[in-house]
């Protein structure tokens, strides 16, 4: 049986895990409980960070760039009016998530340290270059989210380290946008796009969702579309690098070959609105 544990302060946290070997950290559990279900996860022992201090809110810091508290609810995100310009993805993708049950009850930082590679945040937080911060046995670290998911379900978080916060850049003035398909409302995505302007509106940062272990973006690509987003054959380029780099899979969402289909078809279409919402403004 498992047994839940409840430090009160972040060490605590860490020498808890350090101890028992198979425990794993908990916040809201909407992913976790939903992944044990799923036979995808089996621990011995739950962390509780639910008493720990420091974890929710969000702030912008002296430089401008937001920090979110690991333990900030999905509606709240949603909610956030820091979230503005080139940030907005974030908060749309957190609006996205499953119903207002889940989004009461989850937090950003136990779905990252999850990496389920189908839900909302991951694209999004790719595309806005978020850092994770970190702290373990050895101390804490930032980890880039471009570098974060190794493989499915792995990430580069190391045992006994537990994520605290998500800091993003400061927001730009740009409109950004988040899209997913899926079979209903409030599933997990079959797949998703995030994508923000530059602020000349002649380039883009697009992050993919779904299509592989992790969030697909290629900032080279990026570089080469720059000057020609109203350029179709170049937007098809741009779209058959990212195509290239997915790595789907087939399950009850959809088939592999579906979810390469419809990234394409994403990137023209959120792109689309984009373009005329930097025009209309």
């Amino acid at each position: 049986m498992t047994q839940i544990l409840f430090p009160e302060t972040l060490d605590q946290a860490v020498a808890l895990l350090a101890r028992h070997d198979e425990a794993r950290p908990i916040a809201g559990g909407t992913t976790l409980v939903a992944m044990r279900n799923a036979g995808l996860v089996d621990s011995s022992h739950l962390v509780s960070l639910d008493r720990i201090p420091g974890l929710r809110g969000i702030e912008r810091l002296a430089d401008g760039r937001i920090r979110v508290g690991a333990m900030t609810r999905h509606a709240d995100t949603a909610a956030s009016d820091l979230f503005t310009g080139s940030l907005a993805v974030v908060r749309k993708a957190a609006g996205m998530i499953a119903n207002k049950v889940v989004r009461n009850m989850g937090t950003m930082g136990g779905s990252v340290a999850n990496a389920d590679p189908a839900a909302d945040y991951l694209p999004a937080l790719a595309c806005a270059d978020a850092v994770l911060s970190v702290l373990g046995p050895d101390g804490a670290r930032e980890i880039p989210i471009l570098t974060y998911v190794q493989d499915w379900y792995e990430t580069a978080l190391e045992p006994g380290e537990i994520l605290t916060a998500i800091t993003f850049p400061a927001p730009e003035d740009a409109p950004s946008a988040y899209r997913k398909i899926a079979r209903v409302s409030g599933d997990y995505a079959t797949a998703s796009c995030a994508m923000a302007l530059t602020p000349d509106g002649q380039g883009l940062r697009v992050a993919i969702g779904a299509c592989g272990p992790g969030p697909i973006r290629d900032v080279q690509a990026e570089a080469v579309l720059h000057g020609h987003l109203q350029d179709p054959q170049a937007v098809a380029e741009f779209a058959a690098a990212l195509v290239a780099k997915a790595d789907p899979v087939d399950d009850v969402r959809g088939s592999a070959d579906y979810r390469l289909a419809l990234i394409p078809r994403l990137i023209a279409s959120v792109l689309s609105d984009l373009i005329s919402a930097k025009e209309a403004a």
